[in-house]
């Protein structure tokens, strides 16, 4: 018996756009597993990406999806922006599972993360030295893309 999946093959095209809403988002809603409770919590951070590509944010020590992350850095971003008309459930959208590494002022590479970051964020220059702010790079396992009504697909870390 043949299992049915809703996944088409993602080909350079869906790949590309799937590049582009990571490129151009803003926000991101952020799961992580409450550790006190271990029910799920979702979150909106900002959003930029490295100079590789990889999603990364700067969270505050205080948040709670902060503390989370330290517990257990394995979480997913939902990533893509209804557009102001139409029905949002057939704009694009990208999940990401992905595995958060900090990034602290004393390890290599610091210093290039938070010019980017300011350059794709300027209003983080309010904050972003702030001793509880810290960058979270996030590692991409795999994506689900919905690029809209019958357009889902199963990408892999070779496709970002």
């Amino acid at each position: 018996m043949t299992e049915l999946t809703p996944y088409r093959t993602p080909d350079e095209a869906v790949r590309s756009q799937a590049r582009d809403l990571l490129a151009h988002g803003h926000f991101a809603s952020l799961a992580v597993l409450c550790p006190e409770t271990g029910l799920p919590s979702i979150s909106r951070i900002a959003l930029a990406t490295d100079e590789t590509g990889n999603p990364v944010t700067l969270i505050s020590t205080l948040a709670e999806h902060s503390r989370a992350l330290c517990a257990n850095p394995n979480c997913a971003l939902l990533v893509g922006e209804p557009a102001e008309k139409g029905d949002p459930l057939t704009h694009p959208r990208l999940t990401l599972h992905v595995i958060a590494r900090p990034v602290h002022r004393c390890m290599t590479g610091y210093t290039e993360l938070r010019e980017r970051y300011l350059v794709l964020r300027p209003k983080a220059k309010l904050y972003i030295d702030f001793a509880d702010f810290n960058f979270v790079r996030f590692i991409i396992q795999d994506g689900l893309l919905n690029g809209g009504f019958g357009k889902a697909y199963r990408l892999t870390t070779q496709d970002f």
